[in-house]
């Protein structure tokens, strides 16, 4: 099983050599064979825009995805933004 959550693009300047259009996406999925406990996992992949299959993928534990949630968070609140709910 796998579902797709959201994806996007990031928000840098598309015309820019130096640093290309990043892409990505969130899912969910329980197709983790190596993960050994074939418990769902939330699946990030982050690619250059273009060269879709080329990028790395994530299968994240509900524990590290909740820590990168905080992580997002604390960055949200460090540049002055509320991270919502």
């Amino acid at each position: 099983m796998r579902r797709s959550i959201d994806d996007a693009t990031d928000d840098h300047p598309a015309d820019e050599d130096d640093r290309p259009t990043a892409s990505w996406a969130i899912a969910v999925s329980d197709d983790c064979e190596a993960c050994g406990d074939a418990a769902l996992r939330v699946v990030l992949t982050l690619e250059e825009v273009g060269r879709s299959g080329l990028g790395l993928v994530a299968h994240l534990a509900p524990a590290t995805a909740r820590r990168l949630r905080a992580a997002i968070a604390a960055a949200l609140r460090e540049i002055g933004e509320d991270p919502g709910g």
